[in-house]
């Protein structure tokens, strides 16, 4: 797609940004999409759901209405197109629907997770975009084809209508090369990209940015610690409204111990284990990202949710898991606290960041000696913004819940408005 072949587009450009309404946010993956429609200026999110179980016979959609009912309907869906058909027919359906045609969907938001060193901000999706996403094939075989998938899905069905892709990895790159590169033969950065990237870019650049609106703080003077913690987990290091170091890596397998992926390991460890076991590399890679991290350590479930009820019946495993992941994040928010010569801000966001009391505590007590007056009255809460710590905290820590579907509606806005 070349911006020439953009014709409501340019209509949406000559007529102002206000024009720009309703975005459709997708992220897709190797099985399932997840969508938001959104109205751009007002923020409101005019309909959302998913789609799970692509290619297999129980196949299903489901989504939320506006009163906050939802519905699933299973039908069989071979592919992404069927998937993003399915979508679009549900949003233009006369009971259901909330658009009369796809006419009213001005642009689409394409959530893509790597982009190298090729992009470092959200681009509209043109051929040459396309080609450079699939360059990044080799270290993201799971996510950048199925975003792909996605991207071609929507060309197929609405043609005429302007695509952005926004990467996980974009604001990451401003990390320098000391926090980015591995010890590694130098030749492996040169020759085949390998270094660290990040994840939860989105994430991370929303929560900073709102945190400091909540705060009423300007987000230039303040050194701000993101920690997107869930059932996959990242943390950053954020100066001058900058990430300056991220904890995962080539991959999203580094850095904190999350619900299946294993985390920060010695690498030599994987390779005795391939040797004892006899493994190959794609058995590793299930290993490392599936049969690991909470779940692997517990035995019970790869939810923070379960873990906790195990330790409420005594199941010693289960503690295990919560004190090493606990003790991951900790660590790290220790790491950048030094990095960034000190610390003003923490912010917790994610599934557990967002949910998990007992976890926010836990953290926050160990790290009252770099000056956060823990306030255990506002934390006793879940899912909303909120600050836990208490006036005069020399170290003040939010929870503010990630709206990264929103971040792609407002980059995919502003991009389309420019045309």
């Amino acid at each position: 797609m070349q911006r020439g072949n953009h014709p409501r587009a340019l209509r949406i450009g000559e007529n102002n940004q206000s024009d720009i309404m309703k975005i459709l946010v997708l992220n897709c993956g190797s099985s399932s999409v997840k969508y938001k429609l959104i109205n751009s200026d007002t923020k409101q999110v005019l309909a959302e759901g998913g789609v799970e179980k692509i290619g297999l016979p129980d196949s299903f959609l489901k989504y939320k209405r506006q009163d906050g009912s939802k519905e699933v309907i299973e039908t069989p869906m071979k592919d992404a197109k069927d998937a993003v058909r399915n979508i679009l027919n549900l949003l233009t359906d006369p009971k259901e629907g909330v658009v009369k045609s796809f006419d009213e969907i001005e642009a689409v938001g394409h959530r893509v997770v790597q982009g190298m060193e090729k992009f470092n901000t959200s681009v509209l999706i043109t051929p040459e975009v396309i080609e450079k996403v699939k360059e990044c094939y080799t270290v993201a075989p799971l996510h950048n084809p199925a975003n792909i998938t996605g991207i071609e899905a929507v060309e197929a069905l609405m043609p005429k209508v302007p695509q952005v892709a926004v990467f996980d990895t974009a604001f990451h790159q401003t990390m320098p090369a000391k926090a980015y590169m591995y010890a590694l033969p130098y030749e492996a950065y040169t020759k085949y990209g390998v270094r660290r990237y990040g994840f939860h870019g989105t994430s991370h650049r929303y929560v900073s940015r709102r945190a400091c609106e909540f705060l009423g703080l300007d987000i230039h003077k303040e050194r701000i610690i993101t920690c997107h913690i869930g059932n996959g987990g990242s943390i950053t290091a954020i100066a001058d409204g900058k990430s300056i170091d991220t904890s995962m890596g080539l991959t999203p397998t580094e850095g904190l111990m999350m619900g299946t992926r294993v985390g920060d390991v010695d690498p030599g460890a994987l390779i005795y284990l391939a040797k004892q076991d006899n493994l190959t590399p794609d058995d590793m890679l299930r290993v490392v990202n599936k049969e690991s991290g909470v779940l692997g350590i517990s035995g019970i479930s790869s939810d923070m949710r379960d873990i906790e009820k195990g330790i409420e019946e005594g199941n010693e495993r289960a503690k295990l898991a919560m004190d090493m992941y606990e003790y991951r994040i900790l660590k790290y928010i220790g790491a950048y606290t030094a990095v960034l010569g000190g610390v003003d801000i923490i912010v917790f966001t994610g599934g557990v960041g967002e949910n998990q009391i007992t976890t926010r505590e836990t953290l926050c007590r160990q790290l009252a000696f770099l000056g956060i007056d823990f306030d255990s009255e506002a934390n006793k809460c879940r899912g909303k913004e909120v600050e836990i710590t208490k006036p005069g905290s020399k170290v003040r820590v939010v929870v503010i819940p990630t709206d990264e579907e929103m971040v792609i509606a407002q980059d995919t806005a502003e991009i389309v408005s420019k045309l």
